[in-house]
């Protein structure tokens, strides 16, 4: 279990699936998360990023992909100012491998963690691939995480492995759009909700956020625990936080105010 902060009260922040670098709307939804960010630096005392930040990444060993230079200078100012940054790999960044720990301090996470913060127990990850509801995308996730497959990949040109990149992650938001309807599917359909259960049977959580599936949401899961999805900041601009001095987490959008 990973202790995340001093006991100070300041608030935590979870966020996820900006997917910067997708849509022409690219780069002000990039500004848009850096100005919440700037105003998490006074105030907040960890930042949970919970993967797709990026719609693509590949840590090349002496190439940087182009674009994101302002959320890496504002992760990197948070991270210089004493604010703990926590980074989730998604599906569509799953490549950033030792990237952002090494540039601007990011402790980096491939499954869900464990973490205790302000005496409350949080269970939290990205999301895909849990439950194993879909064998097909059980398939394909093992072989994109594969070693071998990544050395491949990186012995190719990024001329050629960046459009392929775009093309597949592209079709994969069509079909998250045309299969996982962005509502509650229910309690046998959500393989987040279902790993989450599971995990409930075997020790105590308080808490169970994550991202992936674009719909926020808070409910209950019994025995004391809550599920908290944090939506996107690709459509909706929602985020989470929690509040370790009276013990609440809410959602918000960043345009509307609290939503949930």
């Amino acid at each position: 279990m990973v202790e995340v902060g001093h006991g100070d009260g300041r608030p935590v922040l979870f966020l996820s699936d900006a997917h910067l670098g997708s849509g022409a709307d690219s780069l002000e939804r990039e500004r848009q998360l850096c100005a919440l960010l700037g105003e998490a630096a006074g105030r907040c005392q960890a930042v949970f990023l919970l993967g797709d930040i990026f719609d693509f990444w590949f840590t090349y060993r002496h190439v940087v992909p182009r674009g994101h230079v302002r959320l890496l200078g504002r992760l990197a100012e948070l991270s210089d100012s004493g604010v703990g940054i926590h980074f989730f790999i998604g599906n569509h960044d799953m490549w950033v491998f030792d990237y952002l720990q090494g540039e601007v301090g990011a402790a980096t996470y491939s499954e869900p963690e464990l973490f205790l913060i302000g005496g409350r127990r949080f269970l939290v990850g990205h999301g895909d691939g849990l439950g194993h509801l879909d064998k097909g995308f059980d398939f394909m996730r093992g072989v994109f995480r594969s070693r071998f497959n990544q050395r491949l990949f990186a012995a190719l040109p990024s001329s050629l492995t960046f459009p392929i990149a775009r093309r597949w992650s592209d079709n994969n938001k069509l079909r998250h759009e045309r299969q996982d309807s962005l509502h509650y599917l229910g309690d046998d359909r959500e393989g987040i909700v279902v790993y989450c259960r599971q995990r409930l049977e075997a020790e105590p959580i308080d808490y169970c956020v994550f991202g992936h599936r674009h719909t926020p949401l808070v409910m209950p899961l019994g025995e004391g625990c809550t599920y908290v999805n944090t939506g996107d900041w690709l459509i909706g601009r929602n985020y989470a936080e929690y509040s370790p001095t009276d013990h609440t987490l809410c959602l918000y959008d960043y345009q509307k105010g609290r939503i949930g």
